[in-house]
């Protein structure tokens, strides 16, 4: 599933507020497979992010009939997409952490 909606947003979506360096980071299927939680990563502002946002929302009628498609599942996923911030906040978290390190070595 993944994988197939990284082609999709990569080949078949033709939208540009989607970033090319939009990343699907992990795809959460319910039991039934009747839901699917899409998380998408993108490094981007927060003009970028909600642009990024208003293409998905506008494109999820597109990409859930393409997944249909090229998936035999029974019944089509509703898909709900979300922008994972989990890449940024760690980013974030690095730069922290290295700024009290040189913190720490010009006070010694």
């Amino acid at each position: 599933m993944r994988k197939i909606i990284s082609e999709i947003l990569r080949n078949d979506v033709k939208d540009p507020r989607i970033p090319l360096m939009t990343s699907v980071v992990e795809v959460k299927m319910s039991n039934d497979l009747s839901h699917a939680k899409v998380f998408l990563s993108v490094l981007a502002d927060e003009k970028g992010k909600q642009d990024l946002k208003e293409a998905i929302t506008s494109a999820s009628g597109f990409i859930r009939r393409e997944v249909s498609q090229r998936i035999n599942l029974r019944v089509a996923p509703d898909i709900q997409f979300v922008i994972d911030e989990s890449i940024e906040k760690g980013m974030n978290l690095m730069r922290l952490i290295d700024e009290t390190i040189r913190e720490d070595s010009t006070r010694e």
